[in-house]
């Protein structure tokens, strides 16, 4: 009959799915609060651990929430109640619900950020743009791989917007309309430092989110208009698609060892921008 995992039943679970040694050095990852032998019923699973996300998880009675984007990433000093990120510690301790961060190590994991938007996109034989030093060769930050068939850029560019939740920014292409594109290159979240991998990887277009003027104005320049084209997306939108594929990860790896959970997705829209104006 199953039973209800402690939070250190769910932590070991998670480190099979999304391994912290695939996290990148900077990064944050791993338990942020909650005490490990307390049982969780139910598991929250959000982008960003916002103050929404956070009222939302605690309201609902969970024991774990569980977040991409770490809430202490940078150093802070003091926790008061004053501040944001203050509030939602005091909010998870006193609710009595953990948190968790996965997120570069949830980037490169098999079946993790990138490779749930690769097989979305339909993307045949895909791989790391950047494999890691020292683990599975699927393992890594990035992906690149293949239509079945090729496009136009801009009617691929439609079915990646198609199929991204809905937010102010859209989706941003530079390219020609027309071209004919069938390697793609991606990279959920903020992925501008694998320009250069896209090209030299022979990327007919590269997705990524926040790709910001400097860095995409010279990977133009340096293709001189031509390939890699590129596509930004949301941050947010890219990926918040891992979440429901992750639920069911983690719900599976607990139920083959006899744990039984609810676990849920948060459906709060936490990309920053609220609506956007456009020429015309």
């Amino acid at each position: 009959m199953p039973t209800t995992p402690s939070l250190q039943d769910v932590l070991d679970a998670a480190e099979e799915l999304w391994p912290r040694t695939l996290a990148e050095s900077w990064d944050a990852v791993g338990l942020v609060a909650g005490r490990r032998d307390a049982p969780v019923q139910k598991i929250h699973f959000a982008v960003d651990p916002v103050s929404a996300v956070v009222e939302e998880a605690c309201g609902a009675g969970a024991g774990l929430l569980i977040t991409h984007h770490p809430l202490l990433l940078r150093g802070v000093t003091s926790v008061e109640a004053g501040t944001f990120k203050g509030e939602a510690v005091h909010r998870l301790i006193e609710s009595g619900c953990a948190l968790l961060t996965a997120h570069t190590n949830g980037d490169s994991a098999v079946g993790g950020v990138n490779d749930v938007l690769a097989e979305l996109l339909g993307l045949q034989d895909h791989e790391p743009l950047k494999p890691v030093d020292d683990g599975l060769p699927e393992e890594g930050l990035g992906r690149i791989g293949a239509l079945p068939q090729g496009m136009p850029l801009g009617e691929f560019a439609s079915r990646v917007f198609g199929i991204l939740p809905s937010v102010a920014g859209g989706v941003r292409v530079a390219g020609d309309r027309d071209a004919f594109v069938q390697r793609v290159a991606l990279c959920g979240g903020a992925g501008d430092s694998l320009l250069d991998a896209a090209r030299h990887a022979g990327a007919d277009v590269y997705i990524t989110g926040d790709l910001r003027h400097h860095p995409a104005s010279e990977a133009r320049e340096n293709v001189r208009g031509g390939r890699p084209y590129l596509i930004d997306v949301s941050h947010f939108a890219s990926e918040w698609m891992w979440l429901p594929a992750a639920a069911q990860a983690l719900d599976r790896v607990l139920s083959d060892r006899g744990y039984e959970v609810e676990v849920a997705v948060s459906g709060i829209n936490t990309d920053p921008w609220d609506f956007v104006l456009t020429p015309g």
